[in-house]
């Protein structure tokens, strides 16, 4: 931190043209909102154009030197930290926009440096809170708000964008060589490319010439683009002659911008993209010929005005449908996709660490690059295009193959998909159900996620508790790192190949140092050092629980570079325990008995040392089937602990699944078993509501907001529903499906035992196992609750 006053700060470090992403984004929404750029336009954005302002503006001060050594008001450290916590506290949606518009107005008017300064230095003042310590980030919970954790959600885009924009982080931007890396393994593709190009600028009727692509349209208005596209692409398919056919002939240029794709949970559309032409193999594909995510090999988002290319607009959309194909398509490991603002172009990589991008370029005045970016598409194949290897097809099965212990190779024969998380940073975690070939009764699931290499491998902890004859956990029977193309499959050297994110042309030391998935909210976050993970004796079971940590401007005495950058690994477990999640019970007494015997699990598991912190209707699981598995049984210790462990492990309080949260975690509290408890108690209160029985899904409620709550909101809606027993039964009366309502007096004996007085408990208590256990018992031999159920 330097010591220099803060007015030459200001006057060393000019803002110049930091801002220019910022007033064009703002320029673009008058001009698409009718709205004349004047004094009072702030007031008739829409509070979602003024969110999504806010976020550009923030965005562009925290790539600006200054912002890193001017100091804050509330600490000694730089305002940056401020500006991030004070973008997490606006992506909440839990925010007074009319806060933020001091400090757009200042920006729009233009003034000097020192005028925007003081009111970045205002705002961020009144709306951020203190920080709190903050661990290492790899020491860190991998907490954040991201699009993987919505639960039985209808996704509206106005919800989905700011979340999916706290999820990516930063987008990095003119990464040098990106094209080269991803295009540069294509088989022939410079030679065609060059061969291609010259045929486009020869002959008495050249595509390409001085001016650019003929027949561009001037305007780039999007109809006429998608035309000129269409057009243009079986012109060079021509003229790549017989360089590379088969690929060619499988895939072609989808160009629908208002027919939605089949395969998302929202009504999802894609302005223009590369797609698998394989209808007459799909089973799925509807008899009007319709599209899939499932189909997409590379999405494009095209904007008539070059300013578009910003955080907000463009890179956004793109986001959007990256983050679709990547949930329809069970083995894909990246997406690449590319925007087209006016004639700017960019190649992008959408990753499990986020988005980056291209330099940009004109196509109107390097023609010989988009030629080979178009045949490039067209041509890779399915591994370039980031479609997992290690999958195999032989006899119209998909396999994959593992050696264990030194073993001879084992085959496993895929049978479905059980699981893909919809989210494109983060864990990313897929569950498929299988079978080793020859003998299909015994059932097994792979589960692959990709993980910080820095925390402890679930594999090894899931290999630990099955030692420890753990009950009513899924079992452990494989784990390993993925291997691809030779080596360990990771994002940093596999799939960007050593890309330098720090040569991006808006990359800033300092901003990558905590993770995509935390650097939204880490400033805000809480831990305790002193107290966290350690293991409390059998004479401290009726002490008070960890109370959060108070608001203070240390950080931990553990240094890591600010400048040290993420990366995530590829790895696959193999469970011998296979089953449904709960909500997919056959009956209200099969619910119950699954229920129970998956807190029994927990407490298993927490007495072998174990700490799971994620309960939610995804990872409680059962099987009323007799097929070796658990009849009821927890999965995924993608975010357990140990809770014997040295140093701090990040095991702050925010951890879980959003709509089941315990209320305490989300105030900060570290995390213990009884916030466990507490998440049982909102699996069954949300499954009652939201299920009518067999897992068949209703439709929207009002609780779906809790996918979308900041904390605070967030805790004070679920105290809400359980402080006042009269008003509890009125509300499950209300919103109980009619299948679930035999069940209302049972939850609720559930939540007095929860909720003691309609209050959380103050200390720790080992004996609510036992009661939440008996209350299910107790609840599965009531004839209200048996019957027809």
């Amino acid at each position: 931190m330097t010591d220099q006053p803060q007015s030459k700060i200001i006057e060393d470090n000019p803002i110049g043209k930091g801002l220019d992403a910022f007033y064009a984004s703002f320029n673009l929404m008058c001009r698409d909102r009718r709205i004349s750029r004047t004094s009072d336009a702030l007031e008739q954005l829409a509070p979602k154009d003024l969110q999504n302002l806010a976020l550009d503006l923030l965005l562009a001060l925290q790539t600006l030197p200054a912002s890193r050594l001017l100091r804050s008001k509330t600490c000694r450290k730089p305002i940056i930290s401020d500006l991030s916590s004070l973008s997490s506290a606006i992506i909440s949606g839990d925010f007074d926009l009319d806060r933020i518009k001091p400090l757009l107005n200042t920006a729009l008017d233009n003034p000097d440096d020192t005028r925007i300064w003081a009111q970045v230095s205002d705002a961020v003042t009144e709306s951020t809170p203190p920080p709190r310590p903050v661990a290492p980030f790899h020491k860190q919970t991998p907490w954040a708000h991201t699009t993987g954790s919505f639960a039985n959600s209808s996704e509206y885009r106005q919800d989905v964008d700011p979340v999916l924009k706290s999820e990516l982080g930063p987008l990095y931007i003119g990464v040098r060589r990106l094209r080269e890396t991803y295009f540069g393994g294509v088989a022939g593709l410079a030679t065609a490319s060059e061969t291609v190009f010259q045929k486009c600028v020869g002959g008495s009727n050249p595509l390409f010439g001085s001016e650019g692509w003929s027949e561009w349209p001037a305007d780039a208005k999007e109809k006429d683009v998608l035309a000129w596209f269409g057009d243009l692409i079986p012109k060079l398919e021509a003229f790549a002659g017989d360089y590379n056919t088969t690929l060619i002939s499988r895939r072609k240029l989808l160009a629908q911008p208002e027919t939605p794709l089949l395969g998302s949970t929202g009504k999802r559309s894609m302005d223009i993209g590369f797609v698998n032409d394989n209808f007459t193999h799909d089973p799925k594909v509807e008899k009007d010929c319709r599209y899939r995510w499932s189909h997409v090999l590379v999405p494009g988002e095209l904007k008539s005005n070059p300013s578009a290319d910003v955080p907000s607009i463009a890179r956004i959309d793109l986001a959007t449908y990256a983050r679709e194909v990547l949930s329809a398509q069970d083995t894909r490991r990246f997406v690449l996709g590319f925007t087209l603002c006016g004639s700017l172009m960019r190649i992008w990589a959408f990753d499990r660490l986020g988005g980056i991008a291209s330099e940009q370029f004109d196509i109107n005045k390097d023609g010989l690059q988009f030629v080979s970016t178009v045949l490039g598409f067209l041509w890779m194949t399915e591994e370039e295009l980031g479609f997992d290897p290690t999958f195999m097809i032989a006899n119209g099965q998909r396999f994959i193959e593992i050696k264990r212990n030194g073993s001879l190779t084992e085959r496993f024969i895929i049978d479905e998909v059980i699981r893909r998380t919809r989210c494109i940073a983060g864990r990313a975690t897929t569950c498929w159900k299988a079978h080793r070939e020859g003998d299909p009764q015994k059932l097994f699931v792979i589960k692959d996620s990709w993980q910080y290499p820095e925390r402890d491998e679930e594999g090894d902890m899931l290999r630990e508790a099955t030692g420890k004859d753990v009950v009513h956990v899924a079992r452990y029977y494989h784990h390993e790192t993925v291997q691809v193309g030779g080596m360990d499959d990771d994002v940093k050297s596999n799939i960007r190949k050593g890309l330098d994110i720090t040569r991006a042309t808006n990359y800033r030391p300092g901003r990558s140092g905590l993770t995509p998935s935390t650097s939204a909210s880490a400033a805000g976050s809480r831990s305790n050092s002193t107290t966290a993970g350690v293991k409390r004796s059998s004479s401290q079971a009726g002490a008070s629980l960890p109370p959060s940590s108070k608001r203070s401007c240390s950080v931990s005495s553990r240094k890591t570079s600010s400048d040290a950058l993420p990366n995530r690994v590829h790895r696959r477990i193999i469970l011998r325990d296979y089953g449904r999640p709960i909500y997919e019970a056959s009956s209200r007494s099969a619910l119950l008995a699954a229920l129970e015997g998956c807190i029994e699990g927990h407490e298993s598991l927490h007495k072998a040392g174990f700490l799971h912190r994620d309960i939610s209707i995804n990872n409680l699981m059962m099987n009323e089937d007799d097929n070796n598995s658990w009849s009821s049984f927890l999965i995924d210790l993608d975010l357990a602990v140990r809770e014997q462990r040295d140093g701090t492990s990040g095991a702050q309080g925010r951890t879980g699944t959003r709509a089941f949260m315990a209320i305490g975690a989300l105030l900060g509290e570290q995390h213990s078993f009884m916030h466990d408890l507490e998440s049982f108690f909102w699996v069954l209160f949300w499954i009652c509501i939201h299920y009518n029985g067999r897992g068949h899904h209703i439709r929207p409620t009002d609780f779906d907001q809790w996918n979308y709550e900041s904390d605070d909101k967030l805790a004070r809606s679920k105290k809400g529903e359980i402080d006042d027993e009269e008003d509890f039964l009125q509300n499950a009366d209300k919103n109980f499906t009619l299948h679930y309502r035999p069940l209302i007096p049972w939850v609720n004996r559930l939540r007095k035992k929860v909720f003691p007085n309609g209050a959380r408990w103050k200390r720790l208590e080992p004996e609510l196992y036992s009661s939440m256990k008996k209350i299910l018992h107790d609840a599965r031999k009531d004839p209200e609750v048996l019957a027809d159920g």
